[in-house]
């Protein structure tokens, strides 16, 4: 019998809650020793930062051997919401969700310059440093002539999939659902086909975005209604706050995007890097840490388009799969509709 089986609600909901509590400490903890091993003024950060690195060790085995028993937990909670919700039939989901909390590696991104479009996703090390990611970007934009840019993803659709750990339980039931999907669609012919075409990449990706969202704010509903009102209050204090605070960051991406495509589109293709670096900045003076904005970062980003604005700019593509969501009666007759669709011509064909 599974361990986690035997815990109570009011256990797992502890033992999770807990994890979280915990991977928000080491967060904390881990920021706090890389200032004092950048601080120039610290002679001997490792004598300095001595007793945190002790905790941090600490810290680090605890969660490591709760890892698996949450994991379980969260698989089994999900599972019950992609079957009541007709997903998932029989009592179980098809594929089975499996995950595994694991450092993720990146994905180098290359686009041509002179349009925006995904033509190569490569996975690199998860360890690899600023300066060497900086390096590497410069070494294939050098040798290609493309808009190259080096990526953090916090899911990858393999299976098991493979989740990043983080303190933002938001995020993470939303990125396991979201993957989960993705290993749904790969058994029908939208998965099959996920690189065939910029389009295709869009729909799976958009899908699975939806279905991420709707099925983690179900398992928050049913399993953590306590940290969801928790969160709903924060934003309201924050709202109260800052009530002039007037910076929409995805109406402003939205608009970068579409001047973006027009001036590639003219041929400008300096004009357009100029612009975007000009938009880098501002984004980076309200608070958004966007180390690089070219046609390689609207390449990678745009495919997620399950909100609208933002990096999608007016790719039609997006649009249409949400329009598709408000056409279908439940989320699970939305991911069968969607899931045997071969092209962009399917899915338009379904929406007129």
């Amino acid at each position: 019998m599974n361990s986690w089986r035997m815990l109570s609600d009011v256990q797992q909901h502890q033992l999770v809650m807990h994890y979280i509590d915990m991977t928000k400490q080491l967060e904390v903890l881990q920021n706090k020793i890389q200032q004092v091993y950048a601080d120039p003024s610290v002679i001997d950060p490792d004598a300095a930062a001595r007793d945190d690195l002790a905790q941090q060790k600490a810290l680090q085995a605890s969660i490591v051997s709760l890892t698996p028993l949450v994991e379980s937990i969260l698989q089994g909670q999900v599972t019950e919401i992609l079957v009541e919700e007709g997903i998932a039939k029989l009592g179980s989901a098809v594929p089975p969700l499996l995950f595994h909390t694991t450092p993720l590696p990146k994905a180098l991104i290359a686009s041509p310059r002179d349009s925006i479009q995904q033509e190569v996703n490569i996975s690199l090390l998860a360890d690899l440093t600023l300066e060497q990611i900086n390096q590497l970007e410069g070494q294939v934009e050098k040798a290609t002539g493309e808009s190259v840019l080096i990526v953090d993803v916090g899911g990858i659709g393999i299976y098991p999939t493979m989740v990043m750990r983080s303190s933002n339980f938001l995020w993470i039931l939303d990125t396991i659902a979201h993957e989960w999907t993705h290993n749904y669609l790969t058994l029908r012919p939208l998965g099959l086909n996920y690189d065939t075409s910029p389009e295709l990449r869009t729909m799976n990706e958009t899908a699975a975005s939806i279905a991420g969202n709707e099925i983690s704010k179900k398992v928050f509903e049913r399993y953590y209604p306590d940290f969801l009102s928790l969160i709903e209050e924060d934003q309201r204090l924050t709202s109260l706050r800052w009530p002039d605070a007037t910076f929409d960051f995805r109406a402003e991406m939205h608009s970068t995007r579409v001047r973006v495509d027009e001036l590639l589109a003219e041929g400008k293709i300096a004009e357009a890097e100029q612009y975007m670096e000009e938009r880098r900045i501002r984004f980076v003076a309200q608070g958004y840490e966007i180390r690089k904005l070219n046609q390689a970062y609207f390449a990678f980003y745009g495919a997620y388009a399950a909100t609208p604005g933002g990096a999608a700019g007016q790719d039609p593509v997006g649009p249409a799969v949400r329009m598709l969501r408000e056409q279908c009666a439940s989320l699970a007759d939305f991911l069968r509709t969607i899931g045997k669709m071969n092209s962009f011509d399917d899915l338009q064909d379904e929406i007129r």
